[in-house]
C-alpha cells in the first residue's frame, strides 16, 4: 500500500513538472532528501528515479524556463572551484574504488547547488523551494517526533522512516538538520503566501517545531542537544523582551527534565568530559589522527580516506557502580577505520588543507551575505520587502547552527546543507536583481502598506 501511494504521488509531482518544469526542480529537492525510492518495497527501488527527475530538472530549466537577467554569485564559482578540487583529489585518493562511492553522490549535491541559484528568480521560486525543503525534512522529523512521544527511541534504535544510515535518516544528521530548520519554520509561519498565515499554519508549523525538538531526545545525539541550545541563544536576536524570553525558556528546561528517558539524561551527562566514554574518546583519537595525517598529506587522502586509521585509546574509568563492577584502571583499546564524525576533519583528512579553506570559505562567505541582507533590509518600509531581511536571518541561524554541529557530525557534502546554501544564494541574487533593476535602496520613512496575502498558483 506504501508503495502504491509513494508511486501514485511521485508520478504525480513528475507528470505535473511537464506542464510547470521548474516543478521538477522541486520534485528533485524531495527525491534527494526523503528519497521514497529506498521506502519502496519493489515498485520503484529499482529504477534510477533521482537521476531521471535531475536530467529532467536541468533538461526543463534549459529548455523552458525564461534565463534572462541569470546572474551567477561568487559563491557558485567557489562551488565550482570545489567540485574540480574533490574530482582531482578522487583521481589521486588513497582508496580509489571507495572513493568513487561517496564521489558518486557528492558531485550530484555539488552540481545542485550550484544549478539551483539560477532558477530562483522570483519571491514565489525562493518560497517554494523552502516550502519543499520543510516539508520534506518534516516527513522525516514528524515521524521521529511521533515514535519518540510514544516511548520509542534510544541511541542508535529509532527508525527514522529508514532503517539504515542513509542521508537524513541516521540520528545525529537528521537531529542537527531538524533544529537547523525551525527558523526557517518559523519565518514561513509568518511570511508564507503559498499556505497563507492563519491558525492552522501556526499549529503546524509549532507542531513541527516541537518535532524537531524532540529529535534530539529520541535519537538520543547530543549534537542535537548542543544544536538546541545555540538555537536558543540565537533566538535572543529576535525576540523584543529577552529577559521574559531567558526566564520562559529556562523554566521549560527545567519543567521538561522530569520527562526525559533517564538514558537521554545518562548519555547527555558525558558531554562534560569524553575520556569516560567509549564513543567521543575514539573521536577524539580520530581526529588526532587526521590532523598528524594531514600532516604528511596537505592535500588530503581523498573520500573515504578514514579507512586507513588505526588509534589507540586510552579511556578514564568510570564512576564506581555497585550494580555494574568496573575495573578501577584506565581502559585502552586499539580500533581501526572509524569515521571522522566531524565536517571540519573530513574535510581536512579527505581534501587537505586548501579544501578546508574552501570549505570555511563558502560558509563563513554566506554567514557574511546574509549579515548584510539582514541590515539592509531590516528597517525598510517597502510591503513587498519585509520578508526578507526575517528569511536572511532565519538563514542565518540555521546556517551557524549546522557549523556547530558540523563539529561532532560528518556532514561537510550533506545535500540538504547545499541546498540551503542555494536558497541563501538565491536570496541574494534576487536582492541584487531588484535593486539594480529599480536602481533603489530600502527606504525607511514611508509606512508600511502591506496588502492582503494571497495564495499564488502559478509558479
Amino acid at each position: 500500500m506504501r508503495d502504491l501511494a509513494l508511486v501514485a504521488f511521485l508520478f504525480a509531482f513528475i507528470g505535473i513538472g511537464f506542464r510547470k518544469p521548474f516543478l521538477f526542480i522541486l520534485c528533485f529537492c524531495y527525491i534527494d532528501i526523503v528519497a521514497p525510492q529506498r521506502l519502496s518495497y519493489f515498485l520503484i527501488n529499482s529504477i534510477p528515479v533521482s537521476l531521471i527527475v535531475f536530467g529532467l530538472a536541468i533538461g526543463g530549466w534549459l529548455i523552458a524556463d525564461d534565463k534572462r537577467d541569470t546572474r551567477w554569485s561568487g559563491r557558485q564559482i567557489l562551488l565550482v572551484v570545489i567540485l574540480l578540487y574533490c574530482w582531482v583529489t578522487t583521481i589521486q585518493a588513497d582508496f580509489p574504488l571507495e572513493a568513487q562511492d561517496k564521489w558518486g553522490w557528492v558531485w550530484k549535491a555539488l552540481v545542485w547547488a550550484i544549478f539551483l541559484p539560477l532558477t530562483l528568480r522570483t519571491k514565489l521560486r525562493i518560497e517554494a523551494l523552502a516550502l519543499i525543503m520543510l516539508l520534506s525534512a518534516a516527513s522525516i522529523a514528524i515521524a521521529g517526533g511521533i515514535k519518540t512521544a510514544a516511548g520509542g527511541g534510544g541511541y542508535g534504535s529509532l527508525q527514522l522512516l529508514l532503517n539504515e544510515n542513509f542521508g537524513l535518516y541516521e540520528g545525529s544528521i537528521m537531529s542537527t538538520v531538524g533544529i537547523s530548520i525551525i527558523p526557517l519554520i518559523l519565518w514561513y509561519r509568518r511570511h508564507g503566501t503559498i499556505f497563507p498565515p492563519d491558525w492552522r499554519v501556526s499549529l503546524f508549523c509549532f507542531a513541527l517545531c516541537f518535532a524537531c525538538m524532540l529529535l534530539p531526545v529520541g535519537t538520543q545525539a547530543r549534537t542535537g542537544l548542543v544544536c538546541l541550545v545555540v538555537l536558543a541563544v540565537l533566538s535572543l536576536r529576535a525576540v523584543k523582551h529577552r529577559f521574559l524570553y531567558i526566564v520562559g525558556a529556562g523554566l521549560l528546561a527545567a519543567a521538561a527534565i522530569p520527562f526525559l528517558p533517564q538514558s537521554f539524561t545518562e548519555r547527555m551527562e558525558t558531554i562534560e568530559g569524553y575520556q569516560s566514554d567509549e564513543s567521543a574518546s575514539t573521536r577524539v583519537a580520530v581526529w588526532k589522527w587526521t590532523w598528524e595525517y594531514a600532516k604528511d598529506h596537505p592535500f588530503g587522502g581523498g573520500f573515504n580516506a578514514y579507512l586507513q586509521n588505526h588509534v589507540r585509546v586510552k579511556m578514564a574509568a568510570g564512576a564506581y557502580d555497585p550494580d555494574a563492577p568496573q575495573s578501577a584502571e584506565p581502559i585502552v583499546y586499539e580500533d581501526r577505520a572509524r569515521a571522522y564524525h566531524s565536517s571540519y576533519f573530513e574535510m581536512l583528512g579527505e581534501q587537505g588543507y586548501p579544501g578546508l579553506a574552501l570549505w570555511l570559505i563558502l560558509h563563513i562567505g554566506g554567514l557574511m551575505q546574509m549579515e548584510r541582507l539582514r541590515r539592509r533590509y531590516l528597517k525598510t518600509r517597502r510591503a513587498e520587502e519585509q520578508w526578507i531581511a526575517p528569511l536572511a536571518t532565519a538563514l542565518q541561524h540555521g546556517h551557524i547552527i549546522y557549523m556547530v554541529g558540523s563539529l561532532f557530525v560528518g556532514i561537510a557534502f550533506q545535500p540538504f546543507i547545499y541546498m540551503m546554501l542555494a536558497l541563501e544564494m538565491g536570496l541574494s541574487t534576487y536582492c541584487r536583481r531588484r535593486e539594480q533593476q529599480a536602481g533603489w535602496r530600502p527606504l525607511t520613512a514611508r509606512p508600511a502598506q502591506v496588502p492582503a496575502r494571497h495564495p499564488v498558483a502559478s509558479v
